[in-house]
């Protein structure tokens, strides 16, 4: 998980549904509706979720985690208080936000949002460049995968200039960055015999250019 090991075997469910719960469906859909609130980006609902205890992380289940996420931004930014937590329902009067219809959500979902922007410079790499993943741990959100950090790939596609989440969940700024797919080696990650390898999007900041 996250590149870890000791979390044992992945156990597959035959035919395994979407949601398991009624509620698993409800707090997905309430995610997707209050992101098209604007009250905050892609990558701060992503940082919401992940940004939390181990022993909390690791309790609860994929659509807990995706709730606890939704109410720490609601909490956050004076949509929902702490009493309307505990009675489950409304108190307070209602701040007026952007609303998604529903003859919308579809249409919204199936245009997506690009994240391409343009470039401030050139970039630094090039297909075929030998580059290392930096080795960092940062406190906020990454779109890094520990499990390369440190590890040596090649560059194998240049995507052009992209919105940066590290600083997008953070800052709410765009901060574009060069984009790249980067081709890692079994070999090199895990000392693996297998003849296999596999890539990884990662942003400019993320690479060092090997000496």
């Amino acid at each position: 998980m996250g590149g870890n090991q000791g979390f044992g075997p992945i156990e597959r469910e035959a035919d395994e549904p979407a949601f398991h719960a009624e509620w698993e469906r409800r707090a997905f859909a309430l995610t997707l509706a209050m992101g098209a609130t604007g009250q905050w980006n892609l990558d701060q609902s992503r940082f919401a979720r992940e940004d939390r205890e181990p022993a909390d992380y690791l309790s609860r289940t994929y659509y807990e985690i995706w709730e606890a996420g939704l109410v720490r931004l609601l909490e956050e930014r004076g949509l929902l208080s702490e009493e309307e937590i505990q009675a489950g329902h409304a108190i307070d009067t209602a701040r007026e936000v952007r609303r998604l219809a529903a003859e919308d959500v579809e249409p919204l979902l199936t245009r997506g949002g690009g994240v391409e922007r343009e470039p401030a410079g050139e970039p630094r790499f090039a297909v075929g460049d030998r580059v290392r993943a930096r080795n960092t741990h940062p406190l906020t959100h990454t779109r890094l995968p520990r499990y390369v950090r440190g590890h040596v790939g090649t560059i194998e596609r240049v995507h052009g200039a992209h919105v940066y989440p590290d600083v997008h969940a953070v800052t709410g700024e765009e901060d574009p960055q060069w984009l790249y797919t980067v081709r890692f080696t079994a070999r090199e990650l895990w000392g693996s015999e297998e003849n296999a390898s596999i890539t990884v999007d990662a942003w400019e900041p993320y690479l060092e250019r090997l000496r």
